[in-house]
């Protein structure tokens, strides 16, 4: 239906261009020259406003490589004294041989360490990570993460049984005060 809708508009702006130049050859006058130029100015115009809008809007597609870097939890989803519990408790990161690595941390010091291998599937046009933990694992890592897009970001939500949604961003560990 929209395909047949664009081609209807196409069709009456040609022929809304073809009396425009009909009526600027008979009667020589500038105004219906510019009448043209600013008709077909003002539609390139407004397509490129709408296509600079779409590309602002869409969300970023994810590839496997996306994924490799350092996660910390995003302390300003909801701020306060338990996210910043977890920020100081909690972070992972994952390699680019394909393997994750799972801090529980006391600040900058790390307590333990959990490790496992990370995939992706591409079931559509952006990658969700799979998460395969060795045992023993650690409760926040029991199911995988659910992947939000932003346009130029993404973050991953991972439902604790202990903790609810847990959120974790790309970046790397700062202390806080």
């Amino acid at each position: 239906m929209g395909g047949i809708l664009q081609l209807l508009i196409l069709f009456i702006l040609l022929i809304i261009t073809i009396v425009l130049l009909i009526i600027w050859a008979v009667t020589k006058k500038k105004e219906n020259g510019k009448a043209i130029l600013y008709l077909w100015g003002g539609i390139f115009i407004i397509y490129g406003a709408l296509y600079a809008l779409h590309f602002i809007n869409s969300k970023k597609v994810l590839d496997k490589e996306d994924f490799y870097g350092h996660y910390t939890i995003d302390r300003n989803y909801f701020a306060g004294k338990q996210a910043d519990w977890q920020y100081n408790n909690f972070r992972f990161e994952i390699k680019e041989d394909d393997t994750i690595y799972f801090y529980v941390t006391d600040g900058h010091e790390i307590m333990e360490t959990y490790k496992g291998k990370i995939s992706t599937l591409a079931p559509y046009k952006s990658a969700r990570l799979v998460i395969k933990m060795e045992e023993p694992n650690h409760h926040i890592l029991t199911t995988n993460p659910t992947i939000y897009r932003e346009s130029w970001d993404f973050f991953m939500v991972f439902n604790s049984p202990k903790f609810n949604n847990m959120y974790f961003r790309k970046g790397e560990w700062t202390r806080i005060d």
